[in-house]
C-alpha cells in the first residue's frame, strides 16, 4: 500500500490555557489561592491589587479617550456590568455587597447579626499548649527545670495526656543543657505542670488525670476519701461497672460508693478538650458566609478569600498599536495574562457563591433546627440545578469552607446519601447520625440502648434502618458499644 494524504473533518475538544487555569483556580483552597494569586502579583507587573481606591488619577488624560488602551481596559473589566446571578434562587444572594466592595472592610464587610464585622470573630486562637506556656512564664523554674517543662507541655496530646516518657523527657534536658536529670527531678516538674491549669492536665493515664483533678478538690468536699480510695486501687472494678466488687473491695456501703461514683463522674476525663490543639490548622478562612437577615438567609463571598485584582493602568496605557519591540511585546503578554486571570477568579467566584446558594437553599432545614433536619444531597442535586458538572461541583465544595450561625463547615459536610422511610420518604444520612446521637446522649446510662433498640426507636420516628446500619453509623461517631457505655449511675 502506498503512503497517501487525505483531508477529513472532525470535532475534537481542546483545553484552552484560559480553560485550564479556571479549572486550577477552582479546585484551589482559599490558602491556596492566595498563594497562587500573590505569586501572579509578584511576576506580573500589570496585575495589582484592587483596594477600593480609585485608580483613574494615575492616567486621567488617556481615560478621557474612549479609543485608549486604559478605556478599553476598564471597561472589558468592569463588573458591574454583570447581571446577578441568583435572582432564580429563593435565597438571598450578595455578589456585589462582597466582591464589588472594597476588601478593605469598609462598605461591602460582612457583619453579623449584632453589627460585628465577620473579621472581629478571627481573633487568634489560643491552644491548650499556649495556655500553659502562659503559665510556665509566670512560675520560677530553674534553667533545667523549665527545659523539661517546656518538652512536658510539647508532648501533650489533643486531651492533654502526655505522650512521651520520663526517659525521654530526660534525655531532651540532656539534649538542650548539657545535664542530666535524674528521674526524681523529671518526675517533679511533672508534678508541678500537672498543678496548672485546666486540672488534669499532663496526666500519663486516666487513673492519674482523675487523681490529679480529685487532689485539687477542697479537702472537706463530701466522700473525696472514697472518691480517691476506688481512682488509686480499683480503677479496673470501676471501668467494668463491678458495683458488688467495689464495695467488697474497699468495705464501703452501696450509697457511699454511688456517692462516690457521682463525684468521679463530675471530673472531666480529657482536660484538654475545649481547647484548640497545637496542630490544628489556625488558617481555615470561610470562603462564604451565611446569615439571617430580616428573616430570609443571605449567602455572601468573604472578602478575605475571594482577592479582587486589576490592571496597573499605568503600564497598560504603555502600550503602542504598531510597535513589535521586545518590551511592547511584554507588557502584551504580561496584560492578557492579567486579563485571563481576573477573568478566572471572576468565574471561581461567581461558581462557588451559586453553588453555595444552592445548597443552602436546601439545607435551610439544618440551619434553622441543626443536624437533624438535614436533607440528603448529592452532587448530581446540585449540578443539575445550576447547570454544571458533578467533577465542578465535586471540585467547587472540597476545602472550600461555609460560616454558619451553627459554625464552619465545609461545603462537602452538606452532601449525605439518603435512607428511606417507612411513609416512602427519604432522610439524610448525617441526620440519622444526629438522631442516634441524641438518643445515646439521652439514654439511662445504667440501661444504654442497644443498637436494635436504637433501630427500633428510629423506626419509630418513620426511618427504617437495619441494626448493622445504625452499628456503622454509630462507630463512625466513635460512639462505643452499649456494653461498653454502661455506667453504675
Amino acid at each position: 500500500m502506498k503512503p497517501s494524504l487525505q483531508l477529513g473533518l472532525g470535532q475534537s475538544l481542546t483545553m484552552t490555557p484560559q480553560l485550564q487555569q479556571a479549572i486550577k483556580l477552582l479546585a484551589m483552597s482559599t490558602l491556596e489561592l492566595q498563594q497562587e494569586v500573590q505569586s501572579a502579583l509578584d511576576d506580573n507587573p500589570l496585575l495589582e491589587l484592587d483596594d477600593g481606591q480609585d485608580a483613574s488619577d494615575a492616567a486621567s488624560t488617556d481615560n478621557t479617550n474612549p479609543e485608549s488602551p486604559i478605556a478599553k481596559e476598564r471597561e472589558s473589566l468592569d463588573l458591574e456590568k454583570h447581571d446577578s446571578l441568583h435572582d432564580e434562587l429563593p435565597v438571598d444572594t450578595a455578589w456585589d455587597d462582597v466582591y464589588i466592595g472594597s476588601t478593605s472592610g469598609s462598605g461591602g464587610e460582612p457583619v453579623d447579626d449584632d453589627g460585628e464585622p465577620i473579621e472581629a470573630r478571627k481573633a487568634a486562637v489560643e491552644t491548650l499548649q499556649d495556655h500553659l506556656r502562659w503559665q510556665l512564664n509566670v512560675t520560677p523554674f530553674s534553667e533545667l527545670d523549665r527545659v523539661i517543662a517546656e518538652a512536658i507541655i510539647d508532648g501533650l496530646d489533643g486531651r492533654g495526656y502526655l505522650t512521651v516518657s520520663l526517659d525521654e523527657l530526660a534525655e531532651t534536658a540532656l539534649n538542650w543543657c548539657n545535664e542530666a536529670a535524674e528521674e526524681d527531678e523529671v518526675l517533679a516538674v511533672l508534678h508541678r505542670v500537672q498543678h496548672f491549669d485546666p486540672p488534669g492536665v499532663a496526666a500519663r493515664d486516666l487513673s492519674e488525670c482523675l487523681l490529679i483533678q480529685l487532689n485539687q478538690r477542697p479537702p472537706d468536699t463530701e466522700y473525696l476519701a472514697s472518691a480517691k480510695l476506688i481512682m488509686r486501687e480499683h480503677t479496673a472494678r470501676l471501668a467494668s461497672g463491678d458495683l458488688a466488687g467495689l464495695m467488697r473491695a474497699t468495705g464501703l456501703s452501696e450509697r457511699v460508693v454511688h456517692a462516690a461514683i457521682a463525684l468521679i463522674r463530675e471530673l472531666k476525663p480529657h482536660p484538654g478538650e475545649g481547647w484548640a490543639s497545637a496542630d490544628d490548622e489556625r488558617q481555615v478562612i470561610p470562603d462564604v458566609v451565611v446569615r439571617k437577615l430580616r428573616g430570609l438567609w443571605r449567602v455572601e463571598l468573604n472578602p478575605d478569600a475571594a482577592p479582587k485584582l486589576r490592571v496597573n493602568a499605568g503600564y497598560a496605557g504603555m502600550i503602542k498599536r504598531a510597535d513589535s519591540s521586545r518590551d511592547n511585546q511584554y507588557i502584551r503578554d504580561n496584560l492578557q495574562e492579567a486579563r485571563w486571570l481576573i477573568k478566572s477568579l471572576q468565574s471561581r467566584h461567581e461558581t462557588l457563591l451559586k453553588v453555595a446558594s444552592c445548597i443552602v437553599e436546601h439545607q435551610r432545614g439544618f440551619l434553622e433546627h441543626g443536624p437533624e433536619a438535614m436533607k440528603p444531597l448529592i452532587l448530581r442535586d446540585v449540578a443539575d440545578e445550576v447547570g454544571l458538572h458533578e467533577s465542578t461541583i465535586s471540585r467547587v465544595t472540597t476545602q472550600k469552607y461555609l460560616l454558619t450561625p451553627r459554625g464552619l463547615y465545609e461545603l462537602k459536610y452538606f452532601f449525605s446519601s439518603h435512607v428511606g422511610t417507612s411513609a416512602g420518604g427519604e432522610a439524610s444520612s448525617t441526620a440519622i447520625r444526629a438522631m442516634i446521637k441524641k438518643l445515646v446522649g439521652q439514654e439511662n446510662p445504667k440501661k444504654p440502648l442497644s443498637d436494635s433498640k436504637l433501630a427500633e426507636l428510629l423506626l419509630e420516628q418513620g426511618i427504617e434502618v437495619a441494626r448493622r446500619t445504625v452499628a456503622k453509623y454509630r462507630e463512625s461517631l466513635n460512639i462505643p458499644s452499649s456494653s461498653d457505655r454502661k455506667r453504675l449511675l
